[in-house]
């Protein structure tokens, strides 16, 4: 007599996998992930590898000009956020960190161990 499959409030591919953490093969996104999780990475990807001079600019800016920085930093201000803007519009650059969370998200839905959070 076989075993009963374990019935869960979850879809298979959200529980199932090696670990019970879901699929490691499944490519789908929920819509917090497309909303959430991909733009956060994609903002933390293009302040560091893409705008890396503006961020610069703006924080040595905010750093001198302390209380009065909401005034004296616009031109920094808007040097960066549209760069930040030009590579959120994107597709290549989107499509580029949809793999990456993917893949992340693969190997974490593999071997169950969380990537540790990279603080710049």
């Amino acid at each position: 007599m076989a075993a009963a499959a374990e019935k869960t409030v979850l879809a298979p591919n959200f529980s199932a996998g090696p670990v019970g953490l879901g699929d490691p093969n499944d490519r789908s996104l929920r819509r917090v992930e497309i909303e959430v999780m991909i733009p956060k990475l994609m903002r933390e990807k293009a302040k560091i590898e893409k705008c890396p001079q503006q961020v610069q600019e703006f924080e040595k800016c905010c750093k001198e000009s302390s209380l009065f920085m909401i005034f004296s930093c616009r031109k920094q201000n808007s040097a960066l956020k549209g760069c930040l803007t030009e590579w959120y519009q994107n597709d290549e650059f989107r499509q580029l960190c949809t793999e990456q969370y993917l893949k992340e998200r693969s190997e974490y839905r593999r071997s169950g161990v969380r990537k540790p959070i990279k603080r710049a």
